[in-house]
């Protein structure tokens, strides 16, 4: 028998086998586009599956059989074919899963026939394979393709108990270097093992630093360079962008219990929420990691924050929601910890507070020279960090004069619009400098600024640091609120004056004696002289009760103008 099997290892050009013409073959086995021409007694010796084939077959000589089915393909078949045949099989840890599921497929047993390709896999499976780490990745990671015989043969389960054990003494006493190898090893499996692994890895106590390192390693290698495997933009119903979707909120779903201790940094948190937003994950996924940003917000960079705001290209604004729900969160959580601690929120804040309201600020200075960046958004991140986290304004304002520099066709009331998280008390010297000169800003804001360094030059008080500042800062105010009253009271005049010129004009010819009131000569000089004394930098009076306020009665009245 040994003789003329070695005959087996012959092929022709076509990769068929070519035997001895003292045997002729008598059966053609099929697996897939592959045709191996055998010898029937040859494989009834050893295949328990193939000896029922031929039996119950309705053919009285079965000369054709499908194998198309065996675990492995046409190369497993053709190692399990040439041990029927008597010759050597070189059995590894990358091929024994496939051998050992052909073997239990073919019914190559011990049961029936001693010595069997099934007992000789298993022995080098257990005995070799699965002695250490490296060997049973390299056995998982072959059994994706022979699924769901090597979940019902035992072999995945028999990977996954080494690999977390494996795993689990390394995370506690690394035996080599890198002291994160183990965590290398894990990433190349799939998801589901992947799972399986990190679950039970809990639940043998590893801890969640060990844990998230695994994790963030996994991930890295799943989503590389910050990228989707390519993709830039979303694309709807495609098999690729699902597969990651599902992919990434299964890496989410296996973070740990969120504790006292960040075992993630918030670089590789904002990395995944970018990608979750490029992907168009589901909220809770998004939301989850918004959470865990929003817990270390302090940790932050600015390169952090850009990166969640920018496509992959990095040519537009991409999604501001999510900064806005991680700020105030962070926001919240500063608010409850000062009052736990306090019992005041005004209380100086945090140096947390402080780092982030610095950080945002630098921010809104990238974000600005984004043309299609809207009033609102800009100014809804720039409201969310408290007034009294910025103990200078000079970042804020430097963000503002770029936005207003680059945005140029805003009109006076979009300029204030843009200013309002401002406080021009606030600033430095050299920045209160630049904005008295600035002729980008609203006069409003140019006006604190004058008041504020009129006043600082004659009371000689250092602006932020004295009991003064207060009153200064009051007294600024109650300036320019006179300023704006005086000048609505102007334009409430004018409009007045021409009003009742245009009543003069239509009653022209017609005699009448409430129009000659109307032209009396002593309303329109008191008018002026009124005019005469608004003055939006003094205290001024704004007695008007000498203004006749005669009027045609028999027509509609308009509206009534309020001098207040």
């Amino acid at each position: 028998m040994a003789t003329h099997g070695k005959n087996i290892d012959r092929k022709d050009r076509n990769g068929q086998w070519v035997l001895s013409k003292d045997i002729p073959t008598d059966i053609l086995v099929q697996v897939g586009a592959a045709e191996f021409p055998l010898h029937k007694f040859m494989l009834l010796a050893k295949s328990n599956h193939i000896r029922r084939l031929v039996i119950e077959s309705e053919e009285p000589d079965l000369r054709r059989i499908n194998l198309s089915n065996i675990p492995g393909g046409a190369e497993i078949f053709e190692k399990a074919a040439k041990f029927c045949y008597g010759m050597d099989v070189e059995i590894t840890v990358n091929n024994v899963a496939a051998l050992h599921c052909a073997a239990e497929y073919l019914e190559m047993t011990d049961q029936y026939c001693d010595g069997n390709l099934a007992s000789r896999t298993y022995a080098f499976l257990t005995q070799v394979a699965l002695t250490s780490l490296s060997g049973a990745i390299t056995v998982l990671r072959s059994c994706q393709q022979l699924l769901p015989i090597a979940e019902q043969l035992n072999i995945v389960h028999q990977c996954i108990q080494v690999a977390s054990a494996e795993a689990c003494n390394e995370a506690n006493s690394p035996s080599c270097s890198p002291s994160n190898w183990w965590a290398e090893e894990l990433s190349m499996v799939h998801i589901t093992f992947f799972q399986r692994i990190i679950d039970l890895m809990k639940s043998r106590g590893t801890k969640a630093l060990a844990i998230a390192g695994a994790i963030t390693t996994y991930a890295k290698r799943s989503f590389p360079n910050h990228s989707v495997n390519g993709i830039k933009s979303p694309v709807s119903g495609d098999s690729s962008r699902i597969k990651q979707r599902d992919l990434l909120e299964s890496i989410v779903a296996l973070f740990p219990v969120e504790s006292q201790q960040a075992v993630f940094s918030i670089n590789f948190l904002c990395y995944l929420l970018r990608t979750a937003i490029m992907l168009e994950n589901n909220d809770n996924c998004k939301k989850q990691l918004e959470k865990r940003i929003s817990a270390i917000l302090d940790q932050v960079t600015v390169d952090d924050l850009l990166l969640l705001s920018y496509t992959f290209d990095g040519e537009r604004l991409c999604d501001m929601e999510s900064i806005s729900r991680i700020v105030t969160g962070f926001v919240g959580k500063e608010k409850n910890l000062s009052v736990f601690n306090y019992g005041d929120y005004k209380e100086a804040p945090s140096p947390a507070m402080i780092r982030v309201a610095k950080t945002i600020d630098v921010y809104l200075s990238k974000i600005a020279m984004a043309t299609e960046l809207s009033i609102p958004k800009f100014t809804g991140i720039a409201n969310l960090v408290p007034k009294n986290a910025r103990d200078v304004d000079d970042d804020l304002y430097h963000a503002i004069d770029i936005y207003l520099q680059l945005h140029p066709n805003l009109d006076e009331i979009e300029r204030e619009k843009v200013c309002n998280p401002v406080d021009p008390l606030k600033l430095s010297v050299e920045a209160r400098t630049h904005a008295s000169q600035n002729k980008r800003l609203p006069l409003q804001i140019v006006l604190h600024t004058l008041y504020y360094d009129e006043l600082q030059a004659r009371s000689d008080i250092d602006g932020r640091n004295t009991p003064g500042a207060q009153s200064m800062r009051l007294q600024v105010h109650a300036d320019a609120a006179l300023a704006k009253e005086n000048e609505t009271l102007r334009s409430e005049l004018l409009r007045m004056k021409t009003y009742i010129s245009n009543i003069e004009k239509k009653q022209v010819g017609v005699p009448s004696p409430k129009l000659k009131k109307l032209k009396k000569p002593t309303f329109f000089s008191t008018m002026s002289k009124t005019l005469g004394k608004l003055n939006p930098f003094k205290l001024g009076s704004k007695d008007t009760s000498n203004i006749s306020d005669e009027v045609d009665h028999n027509k509609p009245r308009r509206r009534r103008f309020s001098m207040s």
